[in-house]
């Protein structure tokens, strides 16, 4: 990783502490989140409130420290809906792997996908700006058709991140950008907020930021 994207995993890490906060849970709550991180890319949806409650204590507790913590969303009836970087929803980030569709809640999500899991990957996406299709296959940290996406950029904006929920905030502006044009017209409404990556720098900053939340081993 260069200077620029170890600053934006630090600067991300600093926003949204998923590491951190994994690491202060106890083994039988690390476990559960990286069941639930497993299950979408293994069965292409989120463990339910019923298969949660199979493997811990007490549940209300687990969902209470899981949302308080901002590592999985619920909804109102206490089911996973959620755990970046999935979401249930249907958002304009599709990722297909182990023959399943998913969603993530970002660009940046949906690059994180294959060097989480060692799966090869295609991501379904859009431009942010003008709506042209993106598509990306990716193995690792490997963009297998590079040469169809020279010209796709990631694009962040740094002040929308919110305190209580990274997934209806920051993630809503964490973006694909098709075109050095567009991607430097987008930076320039607000460049001091504003940031930009090339294809492989951004699979780059995926992957240490999120690389570590499967790697962590709960003593």
């Amino acid at each position: 990783m260069n200077t620029k994207v170890i600053n934006a995993v630090d600067r991300l890490n600093k926003i949204l502490p998923l590491s951190r906060n994994l690491q202060s849970l106890n083994k039988d709550l690390a476990d559960v989140y990286q069941n639930i991180l497993r299950s979408y890319a293994e069965q292409g949806a989120s463990l339910n409130k019923h298969a949660i409650a199979r493997q811990v204590e007490n549940i209300d507790e687990t969902i209470k420290v899981l949302k308080d913590n901002d590592m999985v969303v619920f909804d109102d009836d206490g089911e996973p809906i959620g755990a970046y970087p999935f979401t249930m929803e249907q958002r304009e980030h599709e990722v297909t792997v182990n023959g399943h569709k998913v969603h993530s809640m970002c660009a940046l999500d949906a690059l994180a996908v294959s060097p989480m899991f060692g799966k090869q990957t295609t991501i379904n996406s859009i431009c942010h700006v003008t709506g042209e299709p993106v598509s990306i296959q990716q193995r690792n940290r490997e963009i297998i058709n590079s040469d169809d996406n020279k010209d796709v950029y990631f694009g962040l904006s740094w002040n929308s991140a919110a305190n209580n929920c990274c997934a209806t905030s920051l993630c809503t502006e964490m973006i694909f950008l098709k075109g050095k044009q567009v991607a430097d017209q987008w930076l320039a409404k607000d460049a001091e907020n504003r940031e930009i990556f090339n294809l492989s720098d951004a699979v780059d900053f995926a992957a240490g930021f999120f690389v570590p939340l499967m790697t962590y081993r709960a003593a």
